[in-house]
């Protein structure tokens, strides 16, 4: 299928490995014009040539989406995106009772805040063009928490909240804004995550994993590139009537209807 967006230009926030770079991938290969972003210059450059060895056009900005300047410099590469996908490393796992207030406020302004600024630097030219997709993603712990990710809960839950609202006020100009909702996928925060229970248990990383792995419905973990696509698809000019939703992407492991 074409999804007619080539020639569109995009900001694909910390898109230099993981989830973010699948979406990357994904839309370079539709022929979107990628912004791509991330804090390691040498592995942002990997994906930057990877993606222009394939003929694509592609620029890359190594900066913290999580700070103004960061956000700035995206902007000021890209200042009328006609996609964004909003991303950012998921806060550390833990306890609530060793948290402070500082750790909670980091969670909110990195997870939802700097989503909510950027949001707000592109969605006024995105209705004065009459073509606009924004992708969030989030987590799966927004459709259901998950108990040892409680900043991550609350700060993704917090921008979902706001961005149910905010859809319905620009779906009329072709304007959408919808959320993806990734499981266990194999990239790096996955890895983190189970580093960390697999301490709490008394077990090795490889036997959490496996834990894991067969908890899962699907007998698998999702790869990046699946998650990648089901991006480019909201992005697509055929999405246009798909606004003010989060897509579970999870092999089905959400036991629940709804």
């Amino acid at each position: 299928m074409d999804l007619g967006i080539a020639g569109r230009k995009a900001i694909v926030c910390a898109s230099s490995r993981g989830l973010g770079r699948g979406c990357a991938m994904a839309l370079a290969a539709e022929g979107v014009h990628v912004t791509l972003n991330g804090r390691d210059a040498t592995v942002l450059a990997r994906t930057e040539d990877e993606i222009r060895r394939a003929g694509r056009t592609v620029q890359a900005v190594a900066a913290d989406v999580t700070t103004p300047a960061g956000r700035k410099a995206l902007l000021d590469a890209c200042p009328n995106p006609d996609i964004l996908v909003n991303n950012a490393g998921g806060p550390p796992p833990g306890d609530f009772r060793d948290w402070q207030r500082d750790d909670w406020l980091r969670a909110i302004d990195n997870n939802m805040l700097s989503a909510i600024e950027l949001i707000r630097a592109t969605l006024d030219g995105m209705i004065e063009r009459r073509f606009g997709r924004i992708v969030n993603i989030t987590s799966s712990a927004v459709k259901a928490p998950i108990t040892y990710l409680c900043l991550s809960n609350a700060a993704r839950s917090g921008l979902t909240g706001f961005v149910a609202g905010l859809a319905r006020q620009c779906s009329a100009h072709n304007v959408t804004i919808n959320g993806l909702l990734p499981g266990s996928f194999d990239t790096d925060r996955l890895r983190e995550s189970a580093a960390h229970q697999a301490k709490q248990a008394g077990r090795s990383l490889d036997e959490q994993y496996r834990v894991w792995k067969d908890a899962e419905v699907s007998g698998r973990f999702g790869t990046p590139a699946e998650f990648g696509a089901a991006c480019a698809f909201l992005c697509s000019a055929q999405a246009g009537y798909i606004t003010g939703q989060n897509l579970l992407l999870d092999g089905g492991s959400y036991p629940g209807t709804f």
